[in-house]
């Protein structure tokens, strides 16, 4: 991804950040190299030949959606104000997944400045028809609904086409088979809204060509399934045609523990649509919530057959510690789908979802690794002038304050004056934590007096940690650690003096709800820990509020204008 938003950036050019008066801009902080190690017990569990593991996508990749194009898989997720955004997956088994681009990798497609990390582009879904590819998405609270199109799924993507009209969230795109294309939507219904949560699934014909919806709009369900029972939050629309049937497929229930997935059908698009009897087709809301390893949240589904006739779904779930904690975010799992008596049903009721299940019968190959799932070992060297992908930034930048060529084999990040709890983009790189327990560390050079920099543990602008290395200009060496956990002012927690150094690791550690922060001055002392009882769960989702999990990265930040 950096690589992308490196040549991205460059496009508009280095529109610098203000820097206190008369000053120049700071020198650039060098990280040598960047490690992440994952050790889940629900990991542990050796894959069988034949088999894989859940989830596919671990760590946060919410709300995914899949299309079958040429032979091969495609798989996209929400990101929200995160940059690049919108990745593109590449699979020939749903199971093996490779990050090809971003449908968003260019600042001037979209501007996050001012938003909440969990607003943003939200649910996108992703359809190939006739040679090209389109991702149907909404920008919550900046801009509304859209598409941009590829012919090569690894970009470049087009400039948004804004949808007016097109209001609510989770648009996406259905090619019926006499050339019509329609498109979907949650909104407000047309009724007056009843309750919270009461919404809509709307449907319309759309021009594809001009990507300009026209004609009547209408309600194709009313609250859910059941609207007597006053359900939350119809979303998440797919249709599909299969033998003749018209099936809509929903989520339903909140991204919570109620979350759900249903399906109703009809012989016409344009409905009526019968809901299936035995509804929902996937949940885990009926398990008991003290259970091993839970695995919860599970709806958000998206249908896809194979090359052999199977179905299958992919679909966002979350791995829970202390019950309701989970740092990972919502990750994406695959489940074969079972037709019964002509209804898809991807989880009996009262079924754990498996984490080691039998693949699909074209799985390549069936022995090793998955790579974005299971314990393994994560290493970036930075030696490479186009950085690798699986690195974002909260919002889009404005100028280019990373650069993998400066000093070859390290990352060189310019600070900005902007912290972790800044509303536009600070300059921080982050990877996804996937483990509830991970060790990440870092190698970096001591930065210039009036920067502090090192490794941020981040959950959004009001919930993060930072492990941070300065020195004054008398050259006294500090490592501390920086706190925010609410909607107020952040803390130092802890600080210790270092021995001044060519080259300091810094260290970050968790489990579950547990975190640990220290550092290694390369004095022979080893690893020092400013603690290693923090509280991980300000890190949750659940208690940071949101729908993004933790990341994990390189931050430094000017604080001259504070001195």
């Amino acid at each position: 991804m950096l690589g992308a938003l490196a040549a991205a950036t460059a496009v508009v050019g280095p529109a610098a950040f203000a820097q206190p008066p008369g000053s120049a801009s700071p020198t650039p902080v060098y990280f040598d190299w960047f490690e992440y190690t994952g050790r889940d017990a629900a990991f542990e569990a050796p894959v069988p030949a034949g088999s894989f593991r859940n989830p596919v996508l671990s760590g946060f990749h919410s709300d995914p959606s899949v299309t079958a194009a040429n032979g091969k898989f495609y798989l996209v997720a929400s990101t929200f104000t995160f940059f690049p955004g919108i990745p593109v997956f590449e699979s020939e088994d749903m199971v093996h997944w490779t990050q090809v681009g971003n449908a968003i990798h260019r600042p001037g497609q979209l501007d996050f400045d001012g938003l909440g990390l969990s607003r943003g582009v939200f649910a996108p879904t992703i359809e190939f028809h006739d040679g090209t590819f389109y991702v149907v998405n909404t920008s919550v609270d900046a801009g509304g609904n859209f598409i941009v199109t590829a012919t090569d799924p690894a970009g470049p993507w087009s400039d948004p086409f804004w949808l007016p009209g097109i209001g609510g969230i989770d648009p996406s795109l259905f090619f019926d088979d006499d050339g019509r294309v329609y498109i979907l939507n949650n909104d407000e219904p047309a009724v007056p809204v009843r309750y919270d949560g009461h919404r809509a699934i709307w449907l319309q014909e759309i021009d594809i060509a001009s990507k300009k919806p026209f004609g009547p709009r209408k309600v194709l369900i009313d609250g859910g399934v059941k609207p007597e029972e006053n359900p939350i939050w119809i979303e998440g629309p797919h249709i599909y045609k299969v033998d003749g049937w018209y099936y809509l497929n929903n989520a339903e229930g909140g991204t919570g523990p109620q979350h759900s997935q249903v399906i109703l059908r009809s012989r016409d698009v344009w409905g009526p649509y019968e809901p299936y009897a035995d509804n929902p087709i996937l949940t885990q809301r009926d398990l008991d919530p003290d259970r091993p390893l839970p695995i919860t949240n599970a709806g958000h589904a998206d249908l896809v057959q194979g090359p052999d006739g199977s179905w299958w779904a992919v679909f966002l779930a979350s791995r829970n510690y202390a019950v309701r904690q989970y740092n990972t975010g919502r990750e994406t799992f695959l489940l074969p789908v079972t037709w019964k008596d002509g209804w898809p049903v991807i989880l009996p009721r009262g079924q754990e979802i498996p984490y080691v299940l039998p693949g699909p019968s074209f799985m390549k190959t069936p022995a090793e690794q998955a790579p974005m799932t299971g314990n393994f070992t994560w290493r970036d060297e930075f030696d490479t002038v186009e950085l690798g992908k699986g690195w974002m930034t909260p919002r889009v930048p404005k100028t280019q304050w990373y650069d993998g060529s400066a000093r070859p084999g390290w990352l060189a990040i310019t600070p900005l004056p902007e912290r972790l709890d800044t509303l536009v983009n600070p300059a921080f790189y982050a990877r996804r934590q996937q483990h509830q327990v991970f060790e990440a560390s870092t190698a970096m050079a001591l930065p210039a007096p009036g920067v502090a920099a090192g490794l941020a543990a981040f959950q959004g602008e009001t919930h993060w940690y930072f492990l941070g290395l300065r020195r004054s200009d008398g050259g006294r060496v500090e490592v501390f650690l920086e706190r925010k956990a609410g909607a107020g002012d952040s803390e130092v927690v802890a600080t210790q003096s270092a021995a001044e150094a060519p080259l300091y690791t810094l260290h970050i550690e968790g489990d579950e709800g547990r975190y640990g922060f220290g550092f290694d001055a390369g004095d022979g002392n080893g690893v020092q820990w400013l603690t290693r009882d923090a509280d991980g769960t300000i890190l949750s989702t659940d208690e940071a509020g949101g729908f993004v999990g933790a990341t994990i990265g390189p931050h430094a930040r000017d604080e001259r204008a504070a001195q």
